[in-house]
C-alpha cells in the first residue's frame, strides 16, 4: 500500500500535473507562470521606484520652501527629474517667458503659469502610472484564462471516461487535477496583480496630490511677485 501511495502523491505533485497535461492546457499554465513572473517584477520595481521618488521629493520640496532665491534654485537643481522639480521648472519657464516683456499681463500669466504647471503634473503622473495597466490587465484577465485551462482540462477528462468506459477516480481525477491546476494558477497571478494595482495607484493619487500642492504653493508664490511687478 505504502508505495501505491506514493506514487500516487507524486503523480500529483504540481510538476507532474504540468508534465502530464495536455498541449493547450501546458501553454495556459505556461503563459500564468510568466504573467506571475511579470508581476512580480513590476511590483518590485515600480514599488521601489515610487518609494525612492516620493521621499527624494519631499527632501526637494523642503528644501525649495527653504530657498531664498528661487532662480538660484532652480539653476541648482535644472537637470533634477524629480516630478516636483519638472513642475518647478514648468512654472519658472513659463513665468520668464511671460514677464520678458515690457507691458505684463498679470491674469494672464496666472492663468499660463497654473496650466504650464498642470500640464508638466499631469505628465510626471502618467509617466509614473507606466505599467500600471499591466497589473490591471493581468489581475483581470488570468482568472479568465486559468478557468479555460481549467475547462480545457475537465474536457479531456470526460473524453478519458468516453474513450475507456470507465468512470472511476483513476481515470478521471489526473485531468480535473490539471484542469483544477490552471485554476490556481490564474488566481495566483491575479491576485497579487490586483493588490499591487490598487496599493501602487494609491501611491502615485498620494504624490499626485503632492505635486498639486507644491504647483498651487509655487503658483501663490509667483502671483505675489506679480502683484510687485
Amino acid at each position: 500500500m505504502t508505495p501505491q501511495i506514493a506514487t500516487s502523491a507524486a503523480t500529483m505533485s504540481p510538476l507532474a500535473l504540468f508534465l502530464q497535461a495536455d498541449i493547450v492546457v501546458k501553454i495556459v499554465m505556461v503563459g500564468l507562470l510568466a504573467a506571475s513572473v511579470w508581476t512580480w517584477a513590476i511590483i518590485i520595481g515600480h514599488g521601489a521606484r515610487l518609494k525612492r521618488i516620493s521621499a527624494k521629493s519631499a527632501k526637494f520640496e523642503r528644501d525649495f520652501w527653504a530657498a531664498e532665491d528661487i532662480d538660484n534654485f532652480y539653476t541648482a537643481h535644472r537637470g533634477n527629474e524629480l516630478p516636483s522639480a519638472k513642475v518647478l521648472g514648468a512654472g519658472v519657464t513659463e513665468w520668464r517667458r511671460s514677464t520678458a516683456g515690457k507691458r505684463i499681463d498679470r491674469e494672464g500669466t496666472r492663468a499660463r503659469l497654473a496650466t504650464s504647471m498642470g500640464a508638466a503634473t499631469a505628465a510626471e503622473v502618467d509617466r509614473l502610472s507606466d505599467r500600471l495597466n499591466i497589473l490591471a490587465t493581468i489581475g483581470s484577465v488570468a482568472p479568465f484564462v486559468g478557468l479555460f485551462g481549467t475547462v480545457w482540462g475537465i474536457m479531456r477528462s470526460f473524453t478519458s471516461i468516453a474513450a475507456q468506459q470507465n468512470t472511476s477516480l483513476g481515470v478521471v481525477a489526473p485531468g480535473i487535477a490539471e484542469a483544477l491546476f490552471a485554476t490556481a494558477l490564474g488566481l495566483f497571478a491575479a491576485i497579487p496583480a490586483v493588490i499591487a494595482y490598487n496599493r501602487l495607484s494609491h501611491g502615485i493619487n498620494k504624490l499626485e496630490a503632492r505635486l498639486h500642492r507644491f504647483a498651487d504653493g509655487f503658483h501663490a508664490t509667483l502671483s505675489r511677485e506679480l502683484e510687485d511687478e
